[in-house]
């Protein structure tokens, strides 16, 4: 099968980037995957709760539900969704190549493709990780850190670099008290941020300290036990919100060693565009996005990407026009 334009994840940039380039009767071919990286079609917003700051609903909105919608829209104008996991992609050369994982050896080709696989948030595997998951513990304070259930509640963040001083600094505006447990003897922020944490009067750093097991009443998360690295002793922390900072895993093992990408994993993108190293290939969202990861950052981007891939994919044919009209003998 060959397509003008494929589409590679199913989160907030894939479906915007849908939607963009089926209204400009494209037919883009979007792969939304089989669980892939382990996460369902839908991407993180599918493990998301009630979502407060996507503009257009202001009682919040479920984030199963608002990626439901996102690809009803995209299937209203045309995209063909193929709930397979990509495999292989090769874009050495165009068209580019790819192959599915449940058809291994069937190769299709693309003019373009976007490449909005996401970025997965680091866990621990916490005992009651997966029960409080949402419920009590997330991936990102500015999500969901003035959510109901932790307003004036004691929090804890993981973490020592500057993603988790930031984070533990913004929880201040919405808990009553936020501990910080870092696992070494000093943070791994830059100075600056790390001074601003300690002298922060609702902020409390314990070093040398890990987090052993989510402990909560079956509905909620209300404490962390705690153990000290250096001498093992444990204790029973009232904890009302669980929020990791330890960084994120971008899904860019497809394009690996074929595009520019930087020491964290994550695709280099010209500043203010989705153009990647290679011609015709597009990143957009979390994938390359380091510093926001937002949904709706996301769908921006992904909007920029159908955009340009469109420019591209409209530029190429009249190149081609021009090459077979001059190959034509007069």
């Amino acid at each position: 099968m060959h397509s003008k334009v494929v589409i590679i994840g199913s989160g907030p940039a894939a479906h915007t980037a849908a939607i963009y380039l089926a209204r400009a009767e494209l037919n883009p071919v979007l792969y939304e995957g089989f669980m892939a990286n382990g996460i369902a079609a839908g991407g993180q917003l599918t493990t998301t709760t009630d979502i407060e700051n996507f503009p257009g609903f202001p009682k919040g909105i479920m984030g199963g539900e608002l990626m439901d919608a996102m690809r009803a829209q995209s299937e209203r104008f045309g995209t063909k969704i193929v709930t397979e996991t990509i495999s292989k992609l090769d874009v050495s050369s165009r068209p580019f190549k790819y192959e599915t994982e449940w058809s291994p050896g069937e190769v299709h080709t693309a003019d373009a493709v976007i490449l909005a696989t996401g970025a997965s948030a680091r866990r621990l595997g916490l005992l009651g990780e997966d029960k409080y998951w949402q419920s009590g513990i997330s991936a990102c304070a500015v999500c969901d850190g003035a959510v109901p259930i932790f307003r004036n509640k004691p929090l804890v963040v993981i973490g020592g670099g500057d993603s988790a001083a930031e984070e533990a600094t913004f929880l201040t505006k919405y808990g009553s008290h936020v501990t910080v447990l870092v696992r070494r003897d000093q943070l791994r922020a830059s100075s600056i941020m790390a001074q601003r944490l300690l002298k922060h009067p609702k902020v409390t750093v314990r070093f040398n300290t890990r987090g052993i097991e989510v402990k909560g009443d079956e509905k909620v998360m209300t404490g962390l036990v705690i153990e000290d690295t250096a001498t093992g002793k444990r204790q029973l922390l009232e904890a009302n919100g669980l929020f990791y900072a330890i960084g994120h895993d971008p899904a860019t093992s497809l394009v690996k060693e074929q595009v520019d990408i930087d020491e964290e994993g994550y695709i280099i993108t010209k500043p203010g565009t989705p153009l990647t190293s290679v011609e015709g290939l597009f990143a957009a969202g979390d994938v390359q996005d380091k510093r926001y990861r937002q949904a709706i950052t996301s769908a921006g981007t992904g909007c920029m990407a159908a955009m340009d891939a469109e420019k591209f994919l409209s530029e190429s044919e009249v190149d081609e026009r021009e090459g077979a009209a001059q190959g034509k003998p007069e």
